[in-house]
């Protein structure tokens, strides 16, 4: 039988906690998109213009299937693609206006989900999850 350290512990009910609320602030964007395509998305638009071989890095997949998630964003008119100044065989993808403004929305339901759910609390534990949203965010950069 393995022992387990406290810290191992930890990790496990952080691990389980954060994939719970990451699913659940999915459901609550209300994109319509698979996770990868709201991914693939948004890291256009934090980055953009990117080539495709820039967003497969970025979202670590291989270069068809950022091919694929392209496609999808570009049918549904949520990026387009440029050809490349720089290099004529490539091109850049951009989010599209109507990407960007799928993209604030899903933010807005989010952030409005979390909000209900803070507004139940207590100052105290209100204050706990503020300190604990910054060391998550300094243990992750």
């Amino acid at each position: 039988m393995r022992s387990t350290s406290p810290d191992v512990e930890l990790a496990s009910q952080l691990r389980i906690a954060i994939a719970r609320s990451a699913r659940r602030l999915r459901q609550e964007s209300g994109t319509g998109l698979s996770p990868s395509l709201t991914a693939a998305l948004a890291t256009v638009a934090r980055h953009g213009p990117l080539t495709p071989s820039e967003l497969a890095a970025r979202e670590r997949v291989q270069r068809p299937t950022v091919t694929r998630i392209v496609f999808r964003l570009e049918e549904a008119g949520l990026v387009a693609r440029a050809a490349d100044p720089g290099d004529r065989r490539s091109s850049l993808i951009t989010v599209t206006p109507a990407g960007r403004e799928l993209l604030a929305a899903a933010r807005t339901r989010k952030d409005a989900f979390l909000s209900e759910r803070l507004d139940a609390l207590g100052a105290a534990d209100r204050a706990t999850l503020e300190r604990a949203a910054a060391l998550l965010e300094g243990m992750f950069e």
